[in-house]
């Protein structure tokens, strides 16, 4: 940081030699005493000025590398006031994480099929039990983060203040859209070419979608609506937002989107995720509203289900 001193704006005093033998006159004592005082007004005048002059002053180039940042650093609406306390952000996200999460999803499936007394559940009966876990998993992060949050801070208005707040929204979410497709082809094609051609879709969708009609119906409801609503919510809502609000938002755009990538436990679409934790981080750091990543998202997730259901 560069401090520069400002002088104030130096008067030249004339000086007039007293006659002694004048009426009124001030005594020679006491003229000394002003002219003392004067040249000391002047010499520090002189050093401010020569302290203003060998000041070091801003290069353009840094003015505009500065000003370049400050402009990247505006792009994100997100506001820093947040329901939780900073130092409960990674204790929130890690209760929700192994508590509900990880049980939840790598695990639901298990326990309803032990109850059920079933080696394997068929595919409509995996679908409906996927949806209701995934709804059970939302509503109990809602609770979570309820639970968590500061005291008299209500994260209901928090959340419905991330609807449909900017007008731009479907501007970003369409850009941001194509600009998700673009780079998750270019990734899938690269990876292609590097490790070799694999099937990247799983084998139990598959199976879901190609079951019957009313299974496929499910199978898109729960992943273009209930999945990324779920993941929306705790993602961008609450990891990216209280992240922004103690850091640039552009660090936690990464830092979400890498959890967001470890949360699916999936090697092989790590990238691919990621860049969707990205793209969608930033589309709600444009805006600052949920449904332009909740569209995005969704529409991700439709595309690959298409994909899957032709293929």
């Amino acid at each position: 940081m560069l401090l520069h001193a400002s002088s104030a704006a130096y008067h030249p005093l004339f000086l007039v030699p007293a006659r002694t033998g004048d009426r009124g006159g001030a005594p020679p004592r006491l003229h000394a005493a002003k002219l003392q005082t004067l040249n000391g007004l002047q010499l520090r005048s002189s050093f401010s000025a020569l302290s203003c002059s060998c000041s070091p002053s801003p290069s353009p180039g840094d003015g505009g590398k500065r000003s370049a940042r400050s402009l990247f650093d505006e792009l994100s609406v997100l506001s820093p006031v947040v329901p939780w306390e900073v130092d409960d952000i990674w204790r929130i996200y890690a209760g929700y994480f192994f508590i509900l999460h990880i049980p939840l999803s790598f695990g639901g499936l298990g326990v309803i099929a032990k109850v059920m007394q079933r080696s394997s559940l068929d595919s409509m009966t995996t679908v409906i039990s996927t949806l209701m876990l995934q709804l059970a998993e939302l509503v109990l992060t809602l609770v979570l983060l309820q639970y968590s949050a500061k005291p008299g801070q209500a994260i209901q208005p928090f959340f419905c203040g991330k609807v449909f707040t900017e007008p731009n929204w479907v501007k970003e979410t369409v850009l941001g859209f194509v600009v998700l497709i673009t780079l998750v082809l270019t990734t899938s094609i690269l990876a292609d070419k590097l490790v070799g051609s694999e099937d990247a879709y799983d084998p139990v969708l598959k199976e879901i979608l190609s079951g019957s009609p009313a299974s496929a119906l499910v199978c898109f409801f729960l992943y273009c609506v209930i999945a990324p609503l779920s993941e929306e919510t705790i993602y961008r809502g609450f990891l990216l937002t209280a992240l922004s609000s103690s850091m640039k938002w552009r660090d936690a755009v990464v830092i979400s989107s890498l959890a967001f990538t470890v949360a699916h436990l999936s090697g092989k679409s790590s990238i691919q995720l990621f860049v969707v934790g990205c793209i969608t981080g930033l589309a709600y750091c444009r805006t600052g509203t949920l449904a332009a990543s909740f569209t995005i998202h969704s529409l991700y997730n439709a595309v690959l289900l298409y994909t899957a259901l032709i293929s």
